[in-house]
Order: structure tokens, then sequence, then C-alpha cells
């Protein structure tokens, strides 16, 4: 257990100690729940009754929060206490994760190699002519096929699976469940109705700096490889087809899916179950709203889109008005067609 004090973590912080500097916390807390030896934090106005009731050690607040009651912890002030307290959040995971050496049983080709401090997890498998770089992480049960090369400080945890010839950058996270470099979806169409399978024999690349979600899957290419550019972000039980680029610092949230040879461009924002089909390409900084479906390229830059088929975000929300109102709109339309049909007899 490793406990800090209100002065260290002011030094860590550049932040202002008020109280009592000495005072130490080994665990964190939400403020409404903190108890003795927790760290804590106020960023949000909507909790700052909890500031004066909290049993929480230590709070960290905003430089400028004024004080409207006594308090019984010792307050941390800084320029901005969501964001100090996301540092201690990484700091305090980076701790709790540093994992090293090699648990048994654990199954490592001898024509692998590891970098320095690496960890690998009980029932690993790493496969022939692997390359793993430095403080790179592998939980159990994790699967590393042949010719697989990791680079520095990536971190696969329990369950991944890592299929042959993929290649994966710096500080790539890959959450439990995930399958990287699976087969693509291809079977060519037989006379007789049955499907004859196409062998995919490209890999999958993954570039620096990605996370991916739990469950997820990303198929290899038919030939050449899948690409996830830099500081792309994939949330759970994602579908990412054979031969697709996602563009650098493009997010994608849960369940959506994106089917062979598209290519997503950078600081794109996906939301949950969007459906994406092949070989069309999706410009730069495009935003799709939860459930849509696109079928169809997207060439105009920085635009919101929704709706399934999706279509401009603006138009989308003038459209689904007008068809909240379809049972007025049809009842006003037979008023008009009866008097129509009464003018006549006249």
């Amino acid at each position: 257990m490793i406990r800090f004090s209100a002065a260290e973590l002011s030094r860590l912080l550049n932040g202002i100690v008020e109280g009592n500097p000495d005072i130490t916390v080994s665990d964190l807390a939400k403020i409404e729940e903190g108890v003795e030896g927790t760290l804590s934090f106020l960023a949000n106005p909507k909790y700052e009754s909890f500031l004066y009731t909290t049993n929480a050690s230590i709070v960290i607040i905003n430089q400028d929060l004024q004080l409207t009651a006594p308090v019984n912890c010792t307050l941390i002030r800084v320029e901005n206490a969501y964001t100090a307290f996301s540092v201690l959040l990484e700091k305090y995971n980076t701790i709790k994760s540093n994992k090293v050496g090699i648990e048994q049983p654990a199954f490592i080709s001898p024509s692998a190699t590891l970098g320095v401090q690496p960890y690998v997890g009980a029932f690993a498998y790493i496969g022939n002519n692997v390359k793993i770089g430095n403080n790179v992480k592998i939980y159990p049960q994790v699967y590393v096929g042949d010719n697989v090369t990791i680079d520095d400080n990536t971190v696969l945890f329990a369950g991944v699976k890592i299929y042959s010839d993929c290649v994966l950058g710096k500080n790539v996270i890959i959450h439990s469940g995930t399958v990287i470099g699976s087969d693509g979806f291809g079977f060519a169409p037989q006379v007789d109705g049955s499907y004859s399978k196409v062998s995919q024999i490209g890999n999958v690349i993954i570039e620096d700096d990605v996370e991916i979600g739990s469950n997820a899957s990303i198929d290899r290419a038919t030939m050449g490889s899948t690409i996830i550019r830099k500081g792309v972000k994939l949330d759970n039980l994602i579908q990412i087809a054979h031969n697709v680029e996602i563009g650098q610092n493009t997010v994608i949230a849960s369940q959506s899916g994106v089917s062979g040879s598209t290519k997503v461009g950078e600081n794109c924002i996906i939301g949950g179950q969007v459906g994406i089909v092949g070989h069309i390409n999706i410009s730069k900084g495009t935003k799709i709203n939860a459930q849509s479906g696109v079928s169809k390229s997207i060439v105009e830059q920085d635009k919101k889109w929704n709706g399934s088929p999706a279509f401009a975000f603006n138009d989308s929300l003038k459209a689904y008005a007008v068809y909240r109102r379809l049972p007025e709109l049809e009842r006003k339309l037979q008023e008009i067609e009866k008097l129509l049909l009464e003018a006549k007899e006249l």
C-alpha cells in the first residue's frame, strides 16, 4: 500500500495546502463517499455541499473556490481540480498495475525477444519470432501469434488474442477479450449457392497511443493491412472489418461496425451502434450520431450526420419534426380534400 502526504501531493500538482501538510492518504474516493485515509476532489459545484460533510482526509479543489462553511479535511488548491485529479488517477493506476516478471506456467518461444522489464502473466502464449519492446505488459491468458511485433509500453489485458504478423505500436492498450487479426469476412459465392472461403493473408497495424475496449474485433486484411492510426480510441464491442483504415485521433463508441475497405478520416466522432457500409470514404472531422447508418461516402469535412440512411444532421432534425406531425398533417389533408369535394358540388 502506497501512502502520500498532502505536502507530496501538492508538489506533484503544483498546488497549495490548506490544513495539515503531513496528513496521508492511501486510496481514492468520490467526495460523497470519502472516509479517513482517502483522497477526493471537487470540480462540479453541484457537489459542493459534500465538501463540508465528507470524511475524506484530503480534498483537491479549485483555487478560486470560496468556502461557505468550515471543513474537516485538508484542502489542496489547484488551478483545475478535475485535471489535477485525472493526473493522480493516472499515477495511481500506473503504480497499481506496475507488474514485472514472468509468471509460470507461460510459454515463450525461444525465438521470441522481450525488452527490459516485461510482464508476462500465467498461461500466456508468445509465438515464434515475436518481438516485444520495453515495459510491455502481457496479462494472463493472452495469445500472441508468430511474427507479431509489440512496441514499448503496450498493455494487453487478460484474454486478448493477437493473430500472427500483426504490428502494435507504442503505448497501445487493448482490453480483455479483444481479438486482433482474425480473418476478414471474405467468401466467394459459387454456382451451386455455396460459398468458398477467400484466404486472408494480410495483417493488422495498430499505431501508437491507440486504446481498444473489451470484446472488440479487428480483422486482418485480405491483402495488405487493416490500419488503426495513431491516437484512435475504440470502445467495447466494435467490429472493424478487413482492409479498413481508421484515421488519426478518431473515436468510435460501442457496438459500431465498419465494413470492409472503408476509409475513415482523422478526428471523426462516431456514436454507438453506427453501421458503415464497405468501400466508401468518410471525410475528416465527420460526426455521426448514434444508431445512424452510413450507406455512401461523406465528402464534406467537419459535418454532422444522423439517421438511417444518414443525412445532414440539421436536415434530419427538420425531417423528424415533420415526421412527428404526420398524423396532424394527414388530418388537415383530409379536411382539405373534403372542402375541395364540397366546392366541386356547388
